[in-house]
């Protein structure tokens, strides 16, 4: 997700809230636990979020704002292996 990245308060906020929002299970939260009490929180915190995202690139470097950053947000508490895939699109210079 593209965010403020000027204070990392922003991001402790951002994973406090969702946090709240959608609570790890455990003790019957939710039916969905095969892969432990991060595993439905987890798929709920991806559909609230972005899975992919677009930026524009221009001279080889994202065009964000002043304060913007891209932000990864992993929504398990386990350790998992994580691929990311880019396509860039344009014309060459």
């Amino acid at each position: 997700m593209v965010q403020e990245n000027a204070s990392p308060d922003v991001r402790i906020d951002l994973e406090e809230f969702l946090a709240r929002l959608v609570p790890d299970g455990g003790g019957g939260r939710y039916r969905h636990e095969e892969e432990g009490p991060d595993d439905m929180p987890a798929h709920i915190r991806a559909a609230l979020t972005q899975t992919q995202l677009s930026i524009p690139v221009e001279h080889g470097a994202p065009v964000l704002g002043t304060w913007q950053g891209i932000y990864l947000y992993e929504h398990r508490t386990t350790p998992h292996r994580r691929e990311l895939v880019l396509h860039l699109l344009g014309e060459e210079a």
